[in-house]
């Protein structure tokens, strides 16, 4: 078995897509370099990265699909998982295999896994939007720290971005160890060295929360107790919308967690 070793990055798996055809082989394996191991049987082909060799495969699947199909494809890549990665390349291998409007054929394996880990990511993604609760530190930033189940930040920056134009913030992936900083100019990604529960700031430096911070965060959570009526209380119905994983983030919830 051939085995195609790639960057874990969209751009290689493109690029390896476009190898497979370049060297017509038949089905090989896609595998991490970073996972690799040589006790694997199969010849190894290492897949370069390439700007001009990705936006060819990429535009040669929108020429095939539609933009439903390739938002799609783009929220699978974000899974993460060494299995989706195999999905998305079989997917894309099956599209340029065939005429035109398979995207949408449910009934081949790899189409209706691509869509089912986009859905997965999809609701990640809304969930993220609507669950994330800011801190502000002491010297006016807002961060969160987060531990989503994929790689969303990428997915949710424009929705922060222009929900909170007016403020900096910094939300920080703690399981990827990577974040999303707003400067009020732009969005970029931060690199830190460290995950922990109070966010590492650059350095040997922390963030501080800000004083009056913990009073708002008071003050919020009794207004939640007392507008909340426990007659009413429905737990079954409460978690299906807001599944307990998800607390954490929840200023209202922080007592529950206790």
């Amino acid at each position: 078995m051939m085995i195609y070793l790639f960057d874990d990055s969209l751009k290689g798996l493109l690029s390896a897509v476009f190898d497979r055809y370049d060297r017509k082989d038949s089905s090989p394996e896609l595998v991490s370099s970073a996972a690799y191991s040589p006790a694997l049987f199969g010849e190894t082909h290492t897949v370069f990265t390439e700007d001009a060799k990705a936006e060819r495969v990429w535009r040669g699947l929108a020429q095939r699909s539609d933009r439903q199909a390739v938002q799609r494809f783009y929220y699978a890549f974000h899974t993460g998982h060494a299995a989706a990665m195999q999905q998305l390349f079989n997917y894309a291998c099956y599209l340029f295999d065939h005429d035109a409007g398979r995207a949408s054929d449910y009934g081949n394996k790899h189409v209706l896994a691509v869509t089912q880990y986009a859905q997965q990511v999809h609701r990640e993604k809304h969930r993220m939007e609507a669950f994330i609760r800011f801190r502000k530190s002491n010297d006016g930033l807002y961060f969160a720290i987060v531990t989503p189940d994929f790689n969303v930040l990428p997915l949710i920056a424009k929705h922060f971005r222009d929900r909170y134009a007016d403020q900096c913030w910094l939300i920080y992936d703690q399981q990827r160890k990577y974040g999303i900083h707003f400067d009020l100019q732009q969005v970029s990604e931060v690199l830190l060295d460290t995950a922990c529960t109070t966010l590492p700031a650059a350095g040997n430096t922390t963030i501080e929360i800000d004083g009056q911070e913990e009073l708002y965060t008071l003050l919020w959570q009794d207004y939640f107790k007392s507008a909340n009526i426990k007659e009413r209380k429905n737990l079954k119905l409460h978690l299906r919308h807001v599944p307990r994983r998800y607390w954490r983030y929840l200023t209202e919830k922080m007592i529950d967690l206790k």
